[in-house]
């Protein structure tokens, strides 16, 4: 062969390479050494604490400039492992990495050059899994981690009880360890060029996958249950910037797709979530609560939720933090407790934030009458108050308004079934619904609502087209309330026959309705 055939194999493998990081979005690892476990000295009995050993061939390959770490067959027990740059781990089909239950077998990894977050009373850099500017890595394969988070939790527990480990910050009215005190399955901080792709991912002890402040991450085709104690989210990102999450199942006690900002002067940014399944006790996809930095261009699209105790979107900024270009659709929920929830107010930071151009679309959600979880174990919590079935609201606080929200080709079922004598906010006394401007916010913040459908306060500009809202029974409240709101486009709402008004609007200008909506509005 010459060298002018050599050169050209070499630029076809070159230019085959660089496709593939193109088209997948993936970066891929140049350096392809394999470290074996067993070969090491791994015992894969799941007996067999085995934290030293895998380490210690972490910090090797890690040395030698990366490479692979394979976890064959087996059930390999481990404490707290900290990656490092270009090493991957790859769990072959029954390999399970097991995290110990022990308490003392997780430390806290010093992180600095993190900037300073305002809120530090429910965050930690503890986890089964911790990375500190390790950058280029991925966790792959058939295989599973499980952090075996009830164990690990309870012995948190039993220890502070025991006054051998006493938690500070100890929950006494809830009866549990706070989350800074429980490890996470996952603790990626300021990382960058990171894969999580295809892995089993079980149990907690307390938030699940936690990234802050990297880029470029994908998370591909995951399979996570974390349901095995309390603050359980799914996965948690925090002021990243161009993220990808696509093809994941998610089945969370809290949270199941949580996007935060701990961090003023930074923000999510470029994020895109794609074909996922969540089933939560709390909210599927949720912007906060932690808020004090931003949200810009994100894109969630092809969503399926199903037995979600909360809301199927739920924005929210209340600690100062800018929300704007966000696009949601193809969100199919059912036996969910919400469809939308978008909420600005002033919890935290220096003044309120900013939520504006929200773009709902192709969204189709049914709403129960019941508890949606109440097949489940770790179910979310009961409110110490009766109401009837929520609707969906849009709030901001008086002088701050959510601006510029559009909800398009939408269908919601509501149970309809209220009953005056199990809570009741009648027109005449609106003013009767709270503020709440600095609490923490949900969907059942402000109590019973007086409409069964949207609840819409402190607005500036929202269109609502093509809506179809439909009542599986009677309800005596009106679909919408629009209070304190400029600029309503409403066109080709369907809302089910009624002898009361469904449209009701007090102290709202400039809007606009369709010929058919007419007949059904009533001004206060």
């Amino acid at each position: 062969m010459n060298n002018k055939s050599k050169l050209n194999i070499v630029a076809a493998i070159f230019a085959f390479t660089i496709s593939l990081i193109l088209l997948t979005g993936y970066t891929v690892s140049a350096n392809t050494k394999k470290f074996i476990v067993t070969e090491f000295g791994a015992v894969k009995d799941g007996k067999t604490l085995n934290t030293s050993v895998i380490q210690t061939l972490i910090d090797k390959a890690n040395k030698k400039g990366g490479g692979t770490i394979v976890f064959p067959e087996g059930k390999y027990l481990s404490g707290s492992l900290q990656m490092k740059s270009n090493v991957n781990l790859h769990f072959e089909k029954g390999a399970v990495l097991l995290g110990s239950t022990n308490p003392y077998d997780y430390k806290k990894v010093e992180m600095p050059g993190r900037p300073d977050s305002p809120k530090k009373d429910d965050n930690s850099q503890m986890a089964f899994l911790v990375a500190h500017k390790a950058h280029n890595f991925t966790l792959s394969g058939d295989g599973k981690i499980d952090g075996q988070g009830r164990a690990l939790a309870l012995n948190i527990d039993s220890l502070h009880h025991a006054g051998v480990l006493i938690d500070p910050k100890y929950n006494t009215r809830r009866n549990r360890p706070n989350e800074t005190a429980r490890p996470k399955l996952f603790r990626f901080s300021q990382c960058d060029n990171v894969n999580i792709l295809d892995l089993n991912l079980h149990n907690g002890s307390c938030w699940g996958l936690s990234f802050e402040l990297c880029k470029d991450l994908t998370l591909d085709n995951l399979k996570i249950v974390n349901r095995a104690y309390w603050n359980n989210d799914g996965m948690d990102i925090t002021d990243c910037t161009r993220v990808k999450v696509m093809n994941c199942d998610v089945n969370s006690a809290d949270d199941g797709i949580c996007l935060k900002s701990y961090y003023p002067g930074h923000c999510n940014d470029t994020i895109l979530i794609e074909n996922c399944v969540v089933r939560t006790s709390a909210s599927a996809v949720k912007f906060g609560t932690a808020s004090y930095g931003g949200f810009k261009n994100v894109t969630i699209r092809n969503i399926k939720v199903y037995d979600t105790f909360r809301s199927a979107i739920a924005i929210e900024s209340v600690d100062g933090a800018t929300i704007e270009n966000i696009d949601v659709s193809n969100i199919t929920a059912k036996n969910t407790g919400n469809a939308i929830f978008i909420r600005l107010g002033h919890r935290g930071g220096e003044k309120p934030g900013i939520v504006k151009n929200v773009h709902i679309h192709d969204i189709k959600v049914q709403v129960p009458f019941g508890v949606p979880d109440e097949a489940y174990d770790m179910r979310g919590p009961a409110v110490n108050f009766f109401h009837n079935p929520i609707p969906s609201s849009i709030t901001g606080i008086p002088g701050h308004c959510v601006e510029n929200v559009r909800i398009e080709n939408v269908e919601i079922t509501h149970p309809g079934r209220a009953s005056k004598g199990m809570a009741y906010v009648p027109l005449s006394r609106l003013d009767q619904v709270p503020e709440k401007i600095g609490n923490y916010p949900e969907f059942s913040m402000f109590g019973e609502l007086p409409a069964w459908a949207f609840y819409v306060r402190h607005v500036k500009g929202i269109t609502i087209k093509n809506v179809k809202l439909k009542l599986e029974d009677e309800d005596f409240r009106p679909a919408f309330i629009f209070d304190n709101v400029k600029g309503i486009e409403m066109n080709e709402v369907q809302l089910p026959q009624s002898n009361h008004k469904q449209i009701i609007l007090k102290d709202s200008q400039k809007v606009s309705l369709g010929s058919d909506l007419e007949s059904t509005k009533r001004e206060l």
